[in-house]
């Protein structure tokens, strides 16, 4: 079983303002430490979309050791993101979806997930569900056809695949979308 990981970091940060990847997190970006994050998950493979901002990315965040998807169509959501990896994905069984805005995800729960048995997977949070998502390559055709950013939510609750639901540590994760959200996750990483 391969199991490829996959970094969506194309958005273009529209409600925070500014490239949410760039914002300095741990002496670091907020991209570098997702990428750190993804590389001690195990992965067989590691991809990550970029779009708005990405030549700013590319040449401030380490890249090193992640195939990089450019997708000229991230401003029509993360769906867009997600289907511009597909053809990517030709040599691996699974998939696992993160957040490039989200480096609090514990490796340990994404191992646990990329192990599902069924077609999706996703984690069950003591306050509910969040990424990441795990797809087994019989739903990869649906993955191509995303649009819009809520399209994983939709197939996961569209009744067409048996879901697991992996327990995770913890609430779920801050992601970055707001200023608001950015001083919530610096305050958290001080406390840990």
């Amino acid at each position: 079983m391969t199991v490829t990981g996959l970094v969506l970091a194309a958005g273009g940060s529209r409600r925070l303002g500014e490239p949410k990847q760039l914002l300095p997190f741990r002496g670091r970006t907020l991209l570098d430490a997702t990428l750190d994050m993804a590389r001690t998950c195990g992965f067989d493979d590691i991809l990550v979309t970029l779009g708005g901002s990405a030549a700013a990315i590319r040449s401030q965040t380490d890249l090193s050791g992640v195939r990089v998807i450019e997708n000229p169509d991230f401003a029509t959501g993360c769906g867009s993101s997600i289907s511009s990896a597909v053809p990517f994905l030709t040599e691996t069984d699974r998939l696992v979806l993160l957040l490039g805005d989200q480096p609090g995800i514990q490796p340990a729960d994404v191992r646990r997930l990329a192990a599902a048995p069924t077609p999706l997977g996703v984690c069950r949070y003591t306050d509910g569900l969040g990424h990441p998502f795990l797809f087994h390559r019989q739903v990869f055709g649906e993955l191509a056809d995303l649009h819009g950013d809520k399209a994983v939510w939709k197939l996961l609750h569209s009744g067409r695949y048996q879901v697991t639901e992996v327990d995770a540590e913890g609430t779920v994760p801050i992601d970055v979308d707001t200023r608001e959200d950015y001083e919530r996750l610096l305050r958290s990483s001080e406390q840990s």
